[in-house]
């Protein structure tokens, strides 16, 4: 075949057939493969696989087994309605064996310090903590607070991985979080779901926390993962995993964790002082209702009006004065007192924080150094 022949049949024919799919694409750039999800805006791009943020945050969440003496009727018979007086009268001898619980904990410092569930080592002898890689430990406790739900443990072993803190203020709903934790004690399992709410308060729920500021998931939560991590997309922890709002005890698609923030407050506190040490503005308050909106001439009810307030405290120092509405603590707004409770959760002895109010329809701000609340003088 000559050159003239195959420029003409084959090399001239492609050259034109590639210069029109030029021009098709220019004039038509949606014939360019590009995809649906290429063509999304970059906000709503996600990642395919969370396996990134496991790698980052699974080494640093534990499974923890505690152990307890419990006493145990020694009769079969004792249980029957027929015979249980005669047994209790009786004074039959007990037998004791050990019972056994499992959960979760997020190792937060290096130097071993590990945040879990109050209620998961309540009245626990013996508590073993065992690690991603295999590695076990007897953890010493630290400390906990009930009325909180939180513990700290410590262990001691060398080359620990602890968890990136995200920033559980600025979680929002839609969020993708990641459960990591030991659901009834298969290991370390993964689940995923969204944000659902903030700022949940669980006053009305049964659950009997202090905590009006838990993060709602739907992410799947079941026996076990209680203490465990929820994570963020990029594997940031956001809050520790705490109760399941489902009456089977099982994942029934609400669950709450407690913020990160606030559980790092707990832990500094248990430290440093033994106990937690909520912060102190030396006030009294009340929610705003309408009618005393109206009266002080407010077009909204979201802040706490000042009903009395300390001398010498540190509102009082701050020139904060009774009739005073509150609507923001740094710059987070507190809608009710519940809101203001869990805003003064986070905050420590020393801290100074900026507080805005409402006097006489004017917006003013102030700050005022955080104290302990005095405790109360014995007479005599």
């Amino acid at each position: 075949m000559s050159l003239q022949r195959f420029l003409q049949d084959w090399a001239i024919p492609a050259l034109i057939g590639l210069a029109a799919a030029a021009v098709l694409l220019l004039l038509f750039p949606q014939f360019q493969g590009k995809t649906e999800r290429s063509r999304l805006p970059a906000s709503f791009q996600g990642p395919v696989s969370y396996a990134d943020a496991v790698t980052l945050a699974g080494p640093a969440v534990v499974n923890i087994f505690t152990r307890k003496t419990v006493s145990q009727r020694r009769h079969p018979l004792y249980n029957h309605p027929l015979f249980r007086r005669l047994f209790d009268n009786m004074n039959v001898p007990q037998q004791e064996r050990m019972q056994s619980n499992l959960g979760s904990g997020v190792i937060v410092d290096p130097d071993g310090y590990i945040l879990t569930n109050f209620h998961v080592i309540s009245g626990a002898e013996q508590i073993a903590v065992v690690l991603s890689d295999g590695r076990e430990a007897q953890a010493d406790l630290v400390g906990a607070d009930a009325d909180f739900d939180l513990a700290v443990l410590k262990i001691d072993l060398p080359d620990l991985t602890s968890i990136e803190v995200g920033e559980p203020d600025r979680a929002q709903v839609g969020d993708v979080v990641l459960a990591i934790g030991n659901p009834f004690g298969v290991g370390q399992s993964v689940t995923q779901g969204i944000i659902s709410a903030t700022g949940r308060d669980l006053a009305n729920t049964g659950t009997g926390s202090y905590l009006q500021n838990f993060l709602q998931t739907d992410a799947a939560v079941n026996p076990g993962n209680s203490g465990g991590a929820l994570v963020d997309a990029y594997g940031k922890l956001l809050g520790i995993n705490t109760s399941i709002l489902n009456q089977s005890g099982s994942a029934g698609g609400i669950s709450f964790a407690i913020p990160a923030n606030i559980a790092l407050k707990i832990m500094q506190d248990i430290i440093e002082f033994g106990r937690v040490v909520p912060g102190w503005l030396g006030i009294e308050a009340q929610n705003l209702t309408p009618l005393l909106a109206r009266s002080f001439n407010l077009t909204s009810t979201n802040g706490v009006i000042i009903s009395a307030i300390y001398n010498e405290g540190p509102a009082h120092r701050a020139g904060l004065k009774p009739g005073d509405v509150i609507t923001h603590i740094n710059g987070d707004p507190i809608n009710d007192g519940e809101h203001g409770n869990a805003a003064m959760a986070t905050l420590r002895p020393g801290e100074v924080v900026t507080i805005t109010y409402v006097r006489n329809g004017a917006t003013l701000t102030t700050q005022a150094t955080v104290s302990e609340k005095p405790q109360p003088q014995d007479e005599g």
